[in-house]
């Protein structure tokens, strides 16, 4: 009998718990939409998706030269990484793993070929 009870309350508790987020997030959104910041983080969004990292910038990251090679750009690519993977930060890291992702496909591009990473 009192677990009976007990299930009751804790379904009904959990019903009027989620209608209770769901009209927060209507809320929210209301407000948000109201101040147009909805507006201001889908230009924020779509500004950053056209950004790309160019092969300069990714050059710069793991510091190698126009003519390295690609075994160079891996040997700086790990050093860097697993450097940033113990004692650096994650927005590091991120950026060297993006910077290798774009010298691989310039380098594929030219037709240099790149061994598996």
């Amino acid at each position: 009998m009192a677990a009976k009870i007990l299930a009751n309350l804790i379904v009904m508790g959990s019903g009027i718990l989620a209608r209770a987020v769901v009209q927060a997030y209507r809320q929210a959104l209301a407000n948000a939409a109201k101040s147009g910041v909805t507006h201001e983080t889908l230009q924020n969004a779509a500004r950053k998706a056209g950004k790309a990292m160019t092969e300069q910038e990714a050059r710069q990251i793991l510091g190698v030269s126009e003519n390295a090679n690609w075994e160079e750009i891996m040997k700086k690519y790990d050093h860097l990484f697993e450097k940033n993977a113990k004692v650096g930060s994650f927005y590091l890291q991120s950026k060297v793993h993006w910077a290798k992702e774009c010298l691989e496909a310039a380098h594929q591009a030219k037709g240099e070929g790149t061994s598996p990473s």
